[in-house]
Parts: C-alpha cells; sequence; structure tokens
C-alpha cells in the first residue's frame, strides 16, 4: 500500500490510467500468495482433501485451524489483521463479503486480511475464531505475474476483478480516480505507463539474522546495505512499514577482527548508530529501528526480525 501511495501522489496532469508492470499468463500454473506483502507462502495447514478445487475455488479460508479453498465469490465472515503495539491484533469481521470486498474492507479499516503461518498459528487469533464456521483469510492463488520477475505478491483490484478467471493473457493497469486499484484490459490498448527503479524488498516474516541472509540470497540478491545518507532514506521508508520493532540489515560485526563490516564487503562508510548501544560480542550484527529516527541498532543474530533484501 505504501508503493500505491507513493503511485497516486507522483500521478501527473489529467492521465487517468496507466499500464503496471503485471500481466496474466495464458500458459501460467496457479500460484498461492498471501496478501499482506512481505509475507512468503512457503508452508501450509491444508485440512484433508484440501485444496480440491471442486468449482474454480482461488481463496482460502479457515475452519478452527485448518485451511480450505474455495470460490472468491462466495460471502463468508473474515478475519482482519492490524499491525500495531498493542494486545489487540485480530478482528473478526461478521459480516458476509466476498474475498475481494473483505481485502478492501481490511485494508480500509485495519491493515490487512490475516496472512501468514505466524498469524494463523497466534494463540490471540484461535480466541476469535468462530467453531464450524469458513473464514475468509487472506490467502489466494491467480496466474498473474510482474514483469520483473519478481514474486511480489500485492495485488489491489478493484471490485469488478474475476478472481475466478485465469490464463487469460491480459495486463493490469492502475485507475488513479479509483483510489489507484487495477483494473484488467487487452494487453495491445495504448495506454501511459509508469515505469520504476525500486532495488530493495520488505520481507514480513520474523527470522535470524542468517536466515534473513540466506533468505535473501536465495530470493533476491542479499541483505540490504547503505552506504549513504540517501540509501539511509530509502531503506528507513521501507523500515517504517515492518512487524517487528526492528529490522534486519547486511551489517555484520567480526569479532576476530574488532570490525563491523556489510556482507557484500563494502567498506563501512556511513553510519547511522543509535547513541546507547550493546557492547560488541561475536554473535552481533546490525538492525534498523522500525519507528523513530530509524536509527541502527547491535541485535544478537538469534534474534528473530522483519528484514530488507536488496533485489540488484
Amino acid at each position: 500500500m505504501a508503493d500505491m501511495r507513493r503511485l497516486l501522489s507522483n500521478s501527473a496532469g489529467n492521465m487517468t490510467e496507466a499500464w503496471i508492470g503485471l500481466y496474466d499468463q495464458r500458459d501460467g500454473i496457479r500460484t498461492w500468495y498471501w496478501s499482506l506483502p512481505g509475507v512468503e507462502f512457503n508452508e501450509a495447514n491444508w485440512n484433508e482433501g484440501e485444496p480440491n478445487d471442486i468449482i474454480t475455488e482461488n481463496c482460502g479460508f479457515i475452519n478452527t485451524i485448518k485451511w480450505g479453498d474455495i470460490s472468491c465469490n462466495r460471502k463468508l465472515f473474515f478475519l482482519c489483521y492490524k499491525k500495531n503495539k498493542t494486545s489487540e491484533k485480530f478482528f473478526l469481521i461478521e459480516e458476509e463479503k466476498t474475498w475481494l470486498e473483505a481485502q478492501s474492507y481490511c485494508r480500509d479499516k485495519h491493515t490487512d486480511l490475516s496472512s501468514g503461518l505466524d498469524q494463523l498459528n497466534d494463540d490471540q487469533l484461535k480466541d476469535v475464531l468462530p467453531k464450524n464456521k469458513n473464514v475468509f483469510i487472506g490467502l489466494f492463488r491467480d496466474t498473474w505475474r510482474w514483469s520483473d520477475g519478481s514474486s511480489f505478491s500485492f495485488r489491489h483490484w478493484n471490485l469488478m476483478f474475476n478472481d475466478e478467471k485465469y490464463n487469460s493473457g491480459q495486463c493490469a493497469m492502475t485507475v488513479f480516480d479509483d483510489g489507484g486499484r487495477w483494473k484488467n484490459e487487452d494487453c495491445t490498448a495504448k495506454k501511459p505507463f509508469i515505469c520504476y527503479d525500486d532495488n530493495m524488498i520488505l520481507i514480513q516474516e520474523n527470522k535470524t539474522w542468517e536466515e534473513a541472509l540466506r533468505y535473501c540470497r536465495t530470493h533476491y540478491r542479499d541483505l540490504v546495505t547503505i552506504s549513504n545518507l540517501d540509501e539511509q532514506r530509502s531503506v528507513q521508508q521501507e523500515t517504517q512499514f515492518a512487524s517487528s520493532p526492528f529490522v534486519w540489515m547486511g551489517l555484520h560485526y567480526a569479532c576476530t577482527l574488532d570490525v563491523w563490516f556489510w556482507v557484500t564487503d563494502e567498506v563501512l562508510i556511513f553510519e547511522n548508530w543509535a547513541s546507547e548501544l550493546k557492547i560488541d560480542d561475536c554473535d552481533m550484527s546490525g538492525a534498523m529501528q522500525q519507528e523513530g529516527e530509524h536509527k541502527w541498532v547491535k541485535e544478537n543474530v538469534s534474534e528473530k526480525f522483519n528484514f530488507i533484501c536488496s533485489k540488484c
């Protein structure tokens, strides 16, 4: 949603709509995603016999603790998640809506539909779940892909979008006078278009520093590095949307040499440490504060935080 707000703020003149880099593969395999950006779909908790795709079922529900697939056009109660520091994070909305309507409601009133194993296994969520009732969660699948090859799960379709149709070969555009929501159209239509040069992504999963490093090197390029004030500002722009108090960077402490270094072997030129820091030890890495001035802090590598990967 942060990217959409930046896009809308930069829209110019009388341009009402523009192509974005999302297209629907004609022969692609449907892939499961989470609605909340940065949460990767890598494990599942399906009920026995699910997903069964009886009639094109591209959205997910939870019943007690197990998941199933269901038509996105069915109307169900749904679970919203709110990223905050209070004890109340999950909200059961006892209004029947389609999956897209539920997603729109959660993003408007809270943060998003409940997404990912960390949220769906949370004891607090179990306290609000109704018994033996299907409830929408932030799980969906489609054949849409980004032109830069990324697996980013964010979707912002208008409420008229047919999420039961797949392999259409169409392309997506954003409509500025509809809050930036997207619609699909034949790719041969001539429209204005939007380019971008974003080179990093916030992963809203809590991992140790070494787990984060492996994840970034497997899926992107590396943990993010910062060499000047402009890069610091770019990273903190992403950090403010993290769901953990700190966010891992590619900064590590070499105990034997008594020196801090970036994992890309870049020299530590620019620094932005907080005033009160832990004493260096052999298991420290660098993280950025999620709030405030986004200063750097030293944290034990076994701590689990969100992290930022560089893409190039």
